[in-house]
């Protein structure tokens, strides 16, 4: 019976190898910086109010932004009113940006609690919060943008 521990460990060793070249084929990569260029309402498809949002995507990196699909929120004073997912999302080459429409569903209850709640407070200034999952195509890693601030009301 011949010894099994130099073949377990040649395989365990060539294992090794081929796990830290795969880690190596992806480049870091700094997050695409996400804006909001234009918001409208859509007409009302019977599943209720649907809002079109307009995000400009700038991709400071220089590997191409081939994107598979966008999953998004927007909060409003702590209430999620807009969610949505795309997967029709054009190709954003290295150092450039473009414009991405996304058709979006309002949360009329959750609207409903944001009006009762604004009904019931003097602030001056309304929280806005906006999420989305980015996910790409390839070995590039998923990345999450986040963007806070505020809206003045008066």
């Amino acid at each position: 019976m011949r010894n099994r521990a130099p073949i377990s460990l040649l395989a365990l060793l060539l294992m090794s190898i081929l796990i830290a070249g795969c880690a190596t084929l992806t480049e870091p990569m700094d997050p695409p910086r996400v804006s909001l260029e234009d918001f409208s309402s859509l007409p009302s498809e019977g599943a209720g109010p649907r809002v079109q949002i307009k995000l400009r995507i700038q991709n400071p990196n220089e590997q191409t932004l081939n994107i598979a699909g966008i999953s998004y929120g927007i909060e409003l004073a702590g209430q999620e009113v807009i969610t949505g997912v795309s997967k029709d999302i054009p190709v954003i080459e290295g150092y450039s940006e473009g414009v991405v429409t996304l058709d979006a569903s309002l949360q009329l209850f959750q609207v409903l609690r944001l009006l009762a709640s604004l009904g019931q407070t003097t602030a001056d200034d309304l929280t806005y919060r906006f999420t989305a999952k980015i996910d790409f195509r390839g070995l590039i890693p998923t990345q999450r943008v986040e963007e806070e601030g505020q809206i003045t009301l008066k």
